[in-house]
């Protein structure tokens, strides 16, 4: 849901974060028989372009339940988690989640014995180019993982959170993977350091904030995480007024530090409907002049609808960590989400356009049409991208319009791999199972050449991207 304040108030492009899958792979019936299809004609719309979105337009979390016992950050030095987040570049990095307003940075903590190990192995190293985790020190974590994991999640099941403290280290690991991979960190505050009158305590962010400055880092920020549910996580309530109150503090902090010029995101609210609107107003009434994009969380089945919608960034949670929806496994295998990701964003381009299938069955033949990244070495400016979810039991084609029936077109189809159909933890491309050549690199994205005038075909519940060659779409260029 796109939620647009009132007219007059300050609202700043929205952000969003996506908490759910973003691809066909995880649920549904089984795929039925391949059927003979007469192919659905597709209606493109490509002047003007309807949004520009950010190149971070897909970005990705890190849940700060990771750091609830900060040995586990550690996990962070894997050159193989490295490289994949670096595959998702640009983007952004959000540190954030829940646990956010339960952590308390304390600058004297010691680091932990995992955090030691792992910055002793980089001495006289490029801690980017060699750094890794000891080996002996990854296989102990992971095979305590498990029970860490069931501890994060029975916590969450319950709402009965702890405060939990992390150190200078904590924030080194955390900011090292960013910077290594590419990313921009948007780091959550807590924000339920309350005073008795419930003013915000803005202490522990300044001792945090002074720490990153020292050390020269460049991070953007954010304070809270769903401040609308924070009577049933920890028993208070507080408004739209004094939340925009509180994120005005923390702007005058970030402008007295080495941050200001920072950006500052919020409110961070859960789907915004009911009270949760009403929060939201009173909170851009009072704070929205000092924060750079408005964000909250929602759960959607795709991109598409983000981009057609104009909404700026969507940050899918989460990258790595506790969770039913992660990217990437507790072995750092990429799950199938990852590489739909992975295909966007090498894929498609900023430039918002329009399509749409010229048939009744538009509800379960979802099509949305980007110019293609003109950063892919393949592919030029005016060419167009075309990603495709068939959500039917049978095979459906599509049909481009007529007038680019002469264009080549590059396809790019993602299938399960392996007998567990829908519920398989990896894909196919193209025929081909996507799996890391080693854990420094990611395979080739290989396309498959269609004659020009051919339909698309879309097997049952797969995903498949298309890029229509020299189109020399006037607003592609």
């Amino acid at each position: 849901m796109l939620l647009r304040a009132r007219p007059g108030l300050p609202v700043p492009p929205p952000l969003l974060l996506l908490l759910g899958p973003l691809g066909p792979f995880l649920a549904g019936p089984p795929a039925g028989p391949v059927q003979a299809e007469v192919a659905a004609e597709l209606d493109f719309s490509t002047e003007p372009p309807l949004h520009l979105v950010s190149p971070a337009f897909l970005s990705v979390t890190i849940d700060a339940n990771l750091a609830t016992d900060p040995r586990f950050l550690t996990f962070l030095g894997s050159p193989k988690l490295r490289t994949l987040a670096k595959g998702l570049s640009p983007a952004y990095l959000r540190f954030g989640g829940t646990k956010t307003d339960f952590l308390i940075f304390d600058p004297k903590k010691e680091p932990t014995f995992e955090e030691r190990s792992y910055w002793q192995s980089q001495v006289n190293q490029d801690i980017c180019e060699s750094g890794s985790i000891p080996s002996d020190v990854e296989k102990s974590l992971q095979l305590e993982w498990p029970f860490q994991e069931q501890l994060l999640l029975t916590e969450q099941y319950q709402k009965k959170f702890k405060n939990s403290t992390y150190s200078r280290s904590s924030v080194d690991m955390l900011y090292t993977f960013a910077n290594c991979s590419g990313l921009d960190l948007i780091f959550g505050i807590n924000a339920l350091l309350r005073t008795a009158d419930l003013q915000w305590n803005s202490s522990n962010a300044q001792l945090l904030l002074d720490y990153c400055s020292s050390k020269s880092y460049n991070i953007s920020w954010e304070l809270g995480n769903e401040p609308n549910s924070f009577r049933k996580k920890a028993g208070i309530f507080i408004d739209g007024l004094q939340l925009g109150k509180d994120f005005i503090e923390l702007h005058k902090l970030l402008g007295k530090s080495a941050f200001k010029t920072a950006k500052l995101y919020g409110p961070d609210v859960g789907q915004p409907r009911g009270k949760t609107v009403e929060m939201l107003r009173s909170f851009l009434k009072a704070g929205g002049k000092v924060i750079d994009s408005v964000t909250w969380h929602q759960w959607l089945d795709k991109l598409g609808l983000s981009a057609r919608m104009g909404i700026e960034v969507v940050m899918r949670q989460v990258l790595f960590g506790a969770g039913n929806y992660h990217l990437v496994d507790k072995n750092f295998e990429p799950l199938p989400d990852y590489w739909l990701s992975l295909l966007f964003k090498k894929l498609v381009g900023t430039k918002v356009l329009m399509a749409s299938v010229k048939s009744p069955e538009r509800s379960k033949l979802r099509v949305y049409l980007h110019c293609t990244n003109i950063n892919h070495p393949r592919y030029k400016e005016g060419d167009l991208t075309l990603y495709a979810l068939n959500l039917y039991n049978v095979t459906k084609r599509l049909q481009l319009p007529y007038y680019l029936f002469d264009k080549r077109v590059d396809k790019y189809l993602i299938k399960p791999s392996g007998p567990d159909g829908l519920l398989s933890k990896s894909v196919q491309l193209n025929g081909q199972t996507l799996k890391m050549v080693d854990d420094q690199t990611l395979p080739a994205l290989t396309e498959k050449p269609l004659r020009p005038g051919s339909s698309l075909g879309l097997p049952a519940f797969s995903y498949g991207f298309f890029v229509i060659r020299n189109a020399k779409v006037a607003a592609c260029i």
